[in-house]
């Protein structure tokens, strides 16, 4: 943990390395400068992230203190509109950790109040900057290095389930767009979309329940199943046969007591048909090519795993051209508003029917509304959305 270390988390799929700089809202760099070693039985200060872009993540308070802002020269860099360039300030003082407000303009909050001098933030007190909230942690150097360990855990497999997703479509009679945003280092969502076979092409969405490794771990095993079409006795362009075939295969008393919902959808390009079944899943909208209608998709199914040899049923509608169609997971509508409403799919749906934003991807224009609207900035699910444009 010696040395100034720079991380960063990376969404593909929704330009985030486009070289707009700091100020870009939908980057987070974390620089952790002037750590000291780590001794076994060393106690040491830290902040860990409990609501924001970055939950789980630890920060050390090193004896030099921590700045944290929305640009450089700050120890700890988070890109959030609502944080000052320079926004305030933590020292230790013996073993009492300070923070004062470095003349930010939406304030410094301990424990829900604004302060106003140097204050004192008790361990498991709580710390508020933005739209980010902290909690403060005094951990032994054994505890440190047994959460670095996990963190790199958890980072190689966030790694290993972002490989997994498709890349975005940008050419072609079909094309995809999405934004996937874990609520923690890990979720429990996953999706999928290509081409069957010539004319054909299949998508889907699934939401695990719960979230962090054990959810992840499921909706892997989902999705590799799916990507390598390793379904038994199921046509995969027939979206019945796939739910029935997941359903008999991944039987929630066999998997940990962990079931999913699904939505999956096949598109015949000649015929302009799309085939659809959904299992415990809210609607896929298709959007009118001028945004004026939003056409819901659903089949009422029961969740995936649940109850073995249960039926399964689709439906069809035609696709017109300039279409658009939105799959997504319930966390992009499910969140607490700053008012304190809890949102539900009305609420979502005609933000959908808003004029697109232009250099702004879809999802990410969705995203940015959805996490502007959330109490605090903070989103308490997976965000998970796919936008497929027919010609």
């Amino acid at each position: 943990m010696g040395g100034a270390i720079e991380k960063r988390r990376l969404r593909r799929g929704s330009d985030l390395e486009d070289g707009k700089g700091l100020e870009n809202d939908r980057t987070q760099i974390v620089t952790v400068a002037r750590a000291p070693d780590v001794g076994v039985d060393d106690r040491f200060h830290c902040l860990e992230m409990v609501s924001g872009v970055e939950v789980g993540r630890r920060h050390l308070i090193g004896v030099a203190g921590l700045t944290i802002g929305r640009v450089p020269p700050a120890d700890l860099i988070i890109s959030d509109s609502e944080i000052s360039r320079s926004h305030c300030r933590l020292t230790l003082v013996g073993d009492e950790i300070l923070v004062a407000d470095l003349g930010s303009t939406n304030g410094t909050l301990v424990d829900g109040s604004r302060i106003s001098g140097a204050t004192p933030l008790p361990v498991g007190g709580i710390l508020q900057i933005g739209r980010q909230t902290f909690k403060h942690e005094w951990l032994t150097g054994t505890q440190l290095r047994k959460s670095d360990d996990l963190d790199r855990d958890l980072a190689t497999a966030n790694a290993y389930v972002q490989a997994l997703l498709p890349p975005p479509l940008r050419e072609g009679p079909i094309r995809a767009d999405w934004l996937y945003h874990p609520c923690a280092l890990l979720g429990g969502d996953a999706f999928g979309y290509g081409a069957l076979s010539a004319g054909l092409f299949a998508g889907y969405l699934i939401d695990v329940s719960g979230h962090g490794a054990g959810a992840a771990l499921h909706s892997v095993a989902v999705m590799n199943v799916l990507r390598q079409r390793a379904l038994p006795n199921a046509d995969m362009a027939k979206p019945a046969d796939v739910l029935a075939a997941l359903n008999a295969m991944f039987q929630m008393d066999s998997h940990a007591d962990m079931y999913f919902t699904i939505w999956y959808g096949v598109y015949d390009a000649a015929a302009r048909r799309l085939e659809f079944a959904s299992a415990g899943h809210h609607p896929a909208f298709l959007l009118s090519s001028d945004r004026s209608t939003a056409t819901p998709l659903q089949t009422r199914n029961l969740l995936i795993g649940a109850m073995p040899d249960v039926p399964f049923v689709s439906d069809t509608v035609y696709v017109p051209e300039g279409a658009s169609l939105y799959v997504f997971s319930d966390g992009v509508f499910e969140i607490v508003a700053k008012d304190g409403r809890q949102w539900g799919l009305d609420d979502f749906l005609p933000l959908i029917l808003q004029p697109a934003s232009d250099g702004v991807s879809e999802p990410e224009r969705l995203f940015r509304v959805v996490r502007g609207a959330a109490k605090d900035g903070a989103l308490e699910d997976d965000f998970t959305l796919v936008v497929l444009s027919f010609d």
